[in-house]
């Protein structure tokens, strides 16, 4: 069940109806919750129900015997069980086939002649971000940091609660499960607040996403009947498609968890407008980010040991990033190109400049922000060629037909696509205009009359009617 989908528009009145006539019971509204998640998850696949199932007893009951434990080494035996269980479903399912096809290849080189054997596996959907939430959960009761929850109905919505199931933010229990644990009260302000982020979020997918997607994949199915210029283009638009897409994604659950009462984790801060690659990663799918931070940086060493440590740790986050993304080489070049871009603030110790947002208070950026928001941006849009990028291999040539003297040719654009390029700009503005908030259109307008504020929202809507496509179309990381 897509958020852009008509059965969407169907679920969700219903379960947001239901939830609040239960709103004396916080113990139905959870459970009314747990059976709307599953069912949400069944809709992909209702045999990955189970698995989902299993691992959310699995760390619910890791995390209480973790917390019974009277001995160190009991306390780390669950920890260990709990993580090599999850990892072992992550990697079987979707790692399984990559290190097949990878050791055969390695072997071959040899003159082995080696047959891999594969399996027809289909990828759980959201299989990364739940079991993401559950390893945060039980390795933060092994150190302490947090109880164990003995409501079994609790901690279920905490790891299956539907917004955020397929593809976050990925959450910590230390935010969620107290707001999942206390009684909420509607609040009329707040979802409106939600209505208007899943708007916005709607608009970036629906809008942006799918019509950025179709002339990239046009140009990067076929590069070498493109000229350089064109390419540039393909690559700008995928840059494009994927953060409507996900950031799209991100402000829709969010918006949709607010009906419900609930806050969660704030996933994408105008990445964009960053002036340095660490800045990007601070603003770019930050629940991901923090995660690798709080969980494998800081336990590696983090920034203790000197500039060494620093450069391999941050090596192996971003590589591992690069990994968690998807079973490809090109993912992991991906990691690893981010991450020499990240070493010079690295090892000049300049990663942490720019922590607020860019001209917070002034309309425009000095020619200096200026000029690296730009330099920022074009490394960006190069990496995300090997993430679009069928193999690596096909990213290289991919790069490779960029850089002739087809390059300073004006680009062949259908209306159709300098249309969606008219969008994208209208797209910065708005978010420009609102980089101080939490999402593009939170305030904008708010202090103006209603009318004007609702004839700018029925603008959107008549965006989204006017540049839908006819097939709903899934959002990329749910892949992941």
């Amino acid at each position: 069940m897509l958020f852009n989908s008509i059965s969407f528009a169907i679920f969700l009145p219903i379960v947001f109806g239901l939830y609040w006539i239960l709103r004396k019971n916080m113990k139905l509204q959870n459970l009314l919750l747990l059976v709307a998640s599953f069912y949400f998850y069944s809709c992909w696949d209702w045999r990955f129900a189970f698995l989902l199932s299993f691992s959310i007893f699995l760390d619910y009951y890791s995390g209480i015997k973790i917390e019974e434990a009277k001995q160190p080494s009991s306390k780390k035996f669950w920890l260990t069980l709990s993580i090599g269980i999850n990892l072992g479903f992550l990697g079987f399912f979707k790692y399984y086939n990559f290190f097949a096809a990878s050791l055969t290849e390695f072997l071959n080189g040899f003159g082995l002649n080696v047959h891999p054997w594969t399996l027809n596996i289909i990828l759980p959907v959201g299989i990364s971000f739940y079991t993401f939430h559950g390893l945060s959960y039980i390795i933060d009761i092994y150190k302490d940091r947090i109880k164990a929850e003995r409501n079994l109905v609790d901690y279920s919505v905490f790891v299956s609660f539907f917004p955020l199931l397929v593809a976050g933010p990925i959450e910590r229990a230390t935010h969620l499960l107290p707001q999942i644990k206390k009684a909420r009260i509607f609040n009329y302000p707040m979802a409106v607040d939600g209505m208007r982020q899943i708007l916005w979020g709607l608009f970036k997918k629906m809008v942006i996403a799918d019509n950025c997607a179709i002339y990239a994949n046009e140009i990067f199915s076929n590069p070498e009947a493109q000229s350089g210029s064109n390419l540039v283009l393909g690559a700008i638009f995928f840059t494009f498609q994927i953060y409507g897409d996900f950031s799209g994604y991100s402000d829709i659950a969010l918006g949709v968890a607010k009906l419900f009462g609930i806050n969660l984790l704030k996933n994408f801060n105008y990445p964009y407008f960053s002036r340095d690659i660490a800045e990007f990663w601070r603003r770019w799918h930050i629940s991901l980010s923090t995660w690798f931070r709080d969980y494998l940086y800081i336990p590696l060493g983090g920034s203790k040991g000197g500039n060494w440590m620093r450069i391999r740790n941050t090596f192996i986050i971003f590589i591992v990033s690069g990994f968690w993304h998807g079973a490809n080489w090109r993912f992991i070049f991906w990691g690893f190109l981010n991450a020499l871009f990240i070493m010079p603030s690295i090892v000049m110790k300049t990663n942490r400049n720019n922590l607020e947002i860019v001209a917070g208070d002034r309309m425009f950026p000095t020619f200096s922000e200026l000029f690296k928001m730009i330099i920022t941006f074009g490394l960006t849009v190069f990496a995300w060629i090997f993430f679009r990028a069928n193999s690596v291999t096909h990213a290289f040539e991919y790069i490779g037909g960029i850089f002739n003297k087809s390059l300073f040719q004006f680009p062949e654009l259908k209306k159709s696509a300098l249309a969606t390029l008219v969008l994208v700009g209208f797209l910065l503005v708005v978010e420009w205009l609102g980089r101080r908030n939490n999402y593009g259109i939170e305030k904008l307008l708010l202090n103006q009359k209603r009318w004007l504020r609702w004839s700018f929202y029925a603008f959107i809507i008549m965006l989204i009617a006017l540049f839908l496509q006819t097939e709903e179309s899934p959002f990329i990381y749910f892949q992941f």
